[in-house]
């Protein structure tokens, strides 16, 4: 469920808040596939399940920056800011990609608002977001997400 924020300042006394999770995605093959085309990544461990069955990870696996890229699909599922003219993205900090993600896999999004502080105009919200994956311990990629939402006049 969306956590909703009526103002952007409301986030700086929300710091340290669970936002929650997101839906549960499929990744799948076509999507990897996709993200290749987009990137001009076409590595074997990516788009070769012949070759990737009988590789490091069994299966082929998801490219880092795709499971990064994700995180934009799910930011609206986990928060809403009401009341802004504006909301931008800022930037990334301590992006990592603690585990592989195998095709197949489902994942979600899980949030926390880890910092927020007034600048110009509005609020700068720092986000993180560990990327779950369904049956595994460890995310595959855990961000910081930066946001910044500008009031409206």
């Amino acid at each position: 469920m969306t956590r909703i924020f009526e103002t952007p300042t409301v986030l700086l006394q929300r710091v340290g808040e669970p936002l929650g999770e997101s839906e549960w995605i499929t990744l799948d093959q076509a999507r990897i596939d996709g993200f290749a085309e987009a990137t001009g990544d076409h590595q074997w461990i990516h788009v070769d399940p012949v070759r990737a069955a009988s590789g490091p990870f069994g299966a082929c696996i998801a490219h880092g920056y795709l499971t990064l890229a994700l995180v934009n699909l799910f930011l609206p599922q986990l928060l809403e800011v009401r009341g802004v003219a504006m909301g931008v993205n800022y930037g990334c900090d301590r992006v990592r990609f603690p585990n592989v993600v195998r095709v197949g896999s489902r994942v979600r999004g899980r949030a926390e608002l880890v910092a927020a502080e007034e600048v110009k105009g509005g609020v700068q919200a720092t986000v993180r977001v560990s990327v779950e994956i369904e049956g595994e311990e460890r995310p595959g990629c855990v961000v910081d997400t930066i946001s910044r939402y500008y009031a409206a006049v």
